[in-house]
Order: structure tokens, then sequence, then C-alpha cells
């Protein structure tokens, strides 16, 4: 039987802020999780060298795959061997080769709610099950080791993610600690998606791999790195599940893009851009934060790191995805409804990406201050 599988509704968003800007109109586009800024100079200028140099072909760039290690020697203080880093055509694939080497059809996976909505759907697509957590300001909308322990029977394993998508929250490295003890005692495989990675403002991010060493690590150069477009990232699998992991990429994928790896290899030696880059989110978010209680919106996840807002419009509406339309088309301005991460509690969220230039978020907020004034009003 096929599995039922949800729209994701921030793009059905997207197409209408499509479809009113090609009417002419003008839209601030704050509904996907995608920097503004592009590759940094130097992995474009790989890339121009490559192309006049090579003609490619299948291939995994054993010096990006060296540099990747020491990348995670010197960020996380943790040893990797190169061949454990497999790349893929974003963080997408590596989620699902994750699952996919690591599960069975029927298995039941845990998850925080809110969370990312391909955790659930993947899951879904595979035959899995997955098990949401209901997460909210209590615990700064991450779930906890206590969480874990109280759940039974215990799930086969578990995804995190940290910082997270929606909320931007952070868990800290005490409770990462724990919940990696809390999984080995249960036998819970963990599944880490770290690709928000690089964008905190709260201090350094922890890698799962510093408290459980066979946890499965999803990444991608799309975020911290800026290469959207370039469509690679890794999966850094434990010896066990390697060769597993390896037959079904050879099998569904092949290899990354060349070009893209030759790009990325460029990209890690790009900091000085890249810190720029996060200086830019961080004036962005200190603006929303100011703003939003003049808007109404002062009931927030905390946003640690990422680039983005969730904030809970309880007050104004139980229908996040047609207030979310209703913006757009009154005021021009494109955000992403909660329903897309919280099937339960979603209806009273919206989420606001600020991986914009400071330009755009100010204009943003000029248009949404007489919205949100007059929709309170009505």
């Amino acid at each position: 039987m096929n599995a039922e599988i949800e729209p994701f509704q921030a793009i059905g968003v997207s197409r209408l802020a499509q479809t009113l800007a090609a009417e002419g109109r003008s839209i601030v586009r704050m509904e996907f999780g995608q920097p503004s800024t592009g590759a940094p100079s130097a992995a474009i200028a790989a890339a121009h060298r490559v192309l006049d140099s090579d003609a490619m072909g299948y291939w995994e760039s054993p010096a990006l795959k060296a540099r990747l290690a020491r990348h995670y020697a010197e960020t996380y203080g943790v040893s990797a061997e190169p061949d454990r880093f497999i790349l893929t055509c974003g963080a997408s694939p590596a989620l699902l080769l994750a699952l996919i080497s690591s599960f069975s059809p029927g298995d039941r996976v845990a998850l925080a709610r809110p969370g990312y909505v391909a955790y659930r759907n993947t899951l879904k697509a595979l035959h899995m099950v997955p098990v949401e957590l209901p997460c909210g300001a209590e615990t700064r909308f991450q779930l906890t080791a206590a969480m874990l322990a109280r759940l039974d029977p215990a799930p086969a394993g578990l995804i995190i993610a940290s910082p997270a998508n929606p909320t931007g929250a952070i868990i800290p490295a005490d409770e990462l600690a724990a919940i990696a003890s809390v999984c080995r005692e249960r036998g819970i495989r963990i599944v880490s998606d770290e690709i928000y990675h690089g964008l905190s403002y709260v201090g350094p991010t922890h890698s799962m791999l510093e408290f459980e060493p066979d946890a499965l690590v999803v990444n991608s150069f799309s975020k911290y790195f800026s290469m959207v477009g370039w469509r690679l990232g890794w999966l850094l699998a434990p010896p066990g599940r390697l060769s597993r992991a390896r037959a079904y990429v050879g099998n569904l994928y092949l290899t990354a893009p060349s070009l893209s790896q030759h790009a990325a290899l460029a990209a890690l030696d790009s900091q000085d851009e890249l810190q720029a880059n996060l200086a830019v989110y961080a004036r962005n978010r200190d603006l929303l934060l100011d703003a939003l209680p003049s808007l109404g919106l002062a009931a927030i996840a905390p946003p640690d790191g990422a680039f983005y807002i969730y904030a809970s419009v309880a007050h104004l509406t139980d229908d996040s995805l047609a207030f979310c339309k209703q913006l757009v088309r009154e005021a021009g301005v494109a955000i992403a409804p909660g329903v897309d991460f919280d099937p339960v509690e979603g209806r009273h969220f919206i989420r606001i990406s600020f991986a914009v230039s400071t330009p755009l978020v100010e204009e943003g907020l000029r248009r949404m201050r007489p919205w949100f004034a007059a929709y309170r009003k009505a």
C-alpha cells in the first residue's frame, strides 16, 4: 500500500507569491529557509576553473572527505575517518540514506513536534512509524531525555535537530549527553540533523557525535555555506552502517555533482565571508525580535540558531495556512504556516525566515505593521 504523504503547505504559499509577483506585485519572500547570499566567492572561482579544465564524471572527492574529517576534528574534537563521509545531493538524500540503512518498515522512530515536515513524511514514505513528541515552551520546543525515557515501548530510532527547523532552538550540551545516555540504555539509534550548524547566536553548537560516536549525522552545504542550488550534503555514518548505506547510494544516486564537490572544498576555507553572512542574519534576527511584540507576536520559540522565528498567532487565528495566504495577498509578505511543522498545534503558529537581506526584513516589517494592526481590530 502506498504511504499517504502530506503536501508541504509552504510551497503552496510560495506558488501564490510567485503568481502575484508575475502579475506585477512586489512580494517580500520570507517563506523558505534559503540564504539570499550566493556561494562564497572562492567556491565560485573554483567552479570556473574546473569547468575550463575538467570534463568531470561520476566521482566522490577524496580531498573533500578529508577536509570534512578535519572540520569535525577542529570544530567538535571528533575523530572521523574520511571514508565515513558519504557525499549526497543535499541533506534530504542523506536523511533518506540514514533511515533506510538503519531501520526497517514498521520501525518506530521518535522526533520532536514541531519539526521539519520531511522527517515525518520521509518516515511514512519508507513505511516507518513517526512517533511525534509534543514539545512546547516548557521544554524550549525541543525534546528531552526524560521524554525518551518515558516512551513505552522504546522506539527503534530517534531524529534530533539542533538548531531546529522551524524554531531555531538549540539543545544544550548536557541535554544532548543525557539524550545519548538514554538512547544507549534503551537501544535507540540516533539520527542527528545538523544542517544548521554554524548558524548560532548563543555560542557554539555541539555535534551529537561528541556524546554518541555511533550516531548518524546529516549535514549539507546549503545553509551555513550558502550553497542551496549546488545540491551537496553528506551523511557521516558509523563503520557498521557504511556498507549498507553505500550500497543504497550507489544504486539510487550514483554520486553527488562533481562540480559542487570542487566548489565545496573551497567553501570550507571561506570563513571570513561566511561569518559576514552570519552577521547579517544576526542583525535581521535582532530587528525581528525588537519589532514582533508591536505586531502582537510575543510568544515565540527561542531563536538560538538557524534563521527562523516561530511565533504563536493563536490569539489571531486557528488556521495558519489561510492566515499566511491572506498576508501575502494583502500585504505582499510571504511566510510559512505552522501546519507544515506541527499537524496538531501548527494551525496556531507561523514561521518567518530571516535568511534574506536586511533591507528586505525592514520592508517586510514595514508592510506587516499596519496589516497586523488591522487584522487585530477586525
